[in-house]
């Protein structure tokens, strides 16, 4: 009972609608029709500005940590913990409260591989603003440091021991993210893809 009580807290957790309710409380928009649709930090980025671009980004990345660390408080299953960090990025994927249209999970996803081990998330952080630092567009960066995240994580089993229930969630995230970026990868090959600091 307690596991399914963590498991739907990170949902909840999860669902909160940061970027849509910067847009609406901020510049009275609603994301979802604008920009890219997406209710994440870049849409934020493109549509309402900087800094509340940076809050979302650091509230979504803080509703992947916090079910992890709920899981940890209660919890000493690695299983339960990928669990409830999975359940944070379905609700920010899905969320209840805005018709199951949410963001692409970039940063949540972040703050949940933070959770499970601070090492892999911030290798792959650095992997994600030098690739940016490059090409200046999100949406690849964002591709890239999610395939790095399952050989980031097998190298920090040299060090913290191996973890199956670890290495699966960065092969699941992986896949969610591409897949989630997939319209993103369509235009990136078709050269239509906006850079940072355009619009689309």
């Amino acid at each position: 009972m307690t596991g399914l009580l963590i498991l739907l807290i990170g949902y909840l957790i999860g669902s909160i609608p940061t970027g849509y309710l910067a847009g609406r409380w901020l510049a009275g928009i609603d994301l979802r029709q604008i920009g890219s649709g997406s209710t994440g930090a870049t849409n934020v980025l493109r549509t309402v500005g900087k800094i509340p671009a940076l809050l979302v980004f650091l509230i979504d990345v803080g509703k992947g940590i916090a079910p992890i660390f709920i899981a940890t408080l209660f919890l000493v299953s690695d299983w339960w913990k990928v669990a409830a960090g999975l359940t944070a990025l379905i609700g920010h994927i899905w969320p209840v409260w805005l018709g199951w249209k949410g963001g692409k999970a970039v940063a949540t996803g972040l703050g949940m591989i933070l959770g499970l081990s601070w090492s892999v998330g911030l290798a792959s952080l650095g992997i994600f603003l030098a690739v940016l630092s490059l090409s200046k567009t999100v949406s690849l960066s964002s591709v890239i440091a999610a395939l790095s995240l399952p050989l980031l994580m097998v190298f920090s089993f040299h060090n913290n021991g191996f973890s199956l229930a670890y290495l699966f969630v960065c092969f699941l995230a992986m896949a969610m993210v591409v897949w989630r970026h997939r319209s993103n990868l369509k235009r990136i090959f078709a050269g239509t893809e906006p850079k940072l600091g355009q619009s689309r």
